[in-house]
């Protein structure tokens, strides 16, 4: 099956369209099948269908695999089609991938519902005002929008400060400093990120998007300028519910059970 395996999609469906008309038949030359089949194939071609011919296939036989083929080339396709390469940083030559700024506008400013975003850094001050405002402007706009953000919250080496205190501080920074937005975002914290040892603590370190349970973005870029413009960052861009949706199920589950809690004084 080797050759066939070599054939496009719409050569698959002719070569299976002239078996099934009687157009195509044995003994198989090269002269016939050059007609259906790419010049530099066409030898290889004919060897394969002589062997399944000796095999005993019969046309039919030899279309429905053909067709077979084909079908499973078009889902190849359409999994290929969802998965998008997206990078920040120096551009190679041929490259198909889309830049990390330009997929999370968009991202943005096409959700219809639901926006979950998960970040180790967030930029503050004019920065973080350009990154988010377009989702900030649509949230009240939209009162229909629901964002979730899962964000990290650390504490300073030899910083003895309260955790209660440090989370007021964070929440202030936040509503003066990154949201611009009338309406707030629900914004969620792991405990762990604050405990005073270092024998328990652990830092949100996740950076994804997750778009009305359709779209997932998963990337190495923080929510920073930086990371959005400048550094060299890699992602996926998957068009895929069911990844979607586990992905957020994951933070909704830890929500649930407490594990990640929300921040209070951002509401």
């Amino acid at each position: 099956m080797t050759a066939f395996l070599q054939l496009s999609r719409p050569v698959l469906l002719s070569l299976a369209t002239a078996f099934e008309t009687g157009r195509l038949h044995s003994p198989f030359n090269i002269s016939t099948i050059k007609t259906y089949v790419p010049e530099i194939l066409s030898s290889s071609v004919v060897e394969e269908l002589n062997r399944l011919n000796a095999m005993g296939a019969s046309p039919d036989h030899i279309a429905y695999t053909l067709r077979l083929l084909a079908a499973e080339r078009s889902a190849s396709q359409e999994i290929h089609d969802r998965v998008e390469l997206v990078w920040t940083g120096q551009e190679v030559v041929g490259s198909q991938s889309r830049d990390t700024s330009v997929v999370v506008r968009e991202l943005f400013s096409t959700a219809k519902s639901s926006i979950l975003i998960s970040s180790f850094a967030v930029d503050k001050g004019k920065k973080a005002q350009a990154l988010f405002g377009v989702l900030a402007s649509r949230m009240d706009a939209n009162p229909e929008i629901n964002v979730r953000m899962f964000l990290n919250v650390k504490r300073s080496h030899n910083n003895k400060l309260p955790e209660s205190t440090l989370l007021k501080e964070f929440a202030d920074t936040f509503r003066k400093e990154i949201w611009t937005g009338q309406r707030l975002p629900e914004v969620f914290y792991d405990p762990r990120s604050l405990a005073p040892g270092t024998g328990t603590k652990a830092c949100l370190h996740a950076k994804c998007v997750v778009v009305d349970e359709e779209r997932l973005l998963v990337t190495s870029a923080n929510f920073t300028e930086a990371a959005h413009e400048r550094n060299i960052e890699a992602g996926v861009l998957i068009d895929d519910p069911v990844a979607a949706k586990g992905m957020r199920s994951q933070f909704e589950t830890l929500v649930a059970k407490n594990i990640l809690r929300r921040v209070p004084g951002i509401q």
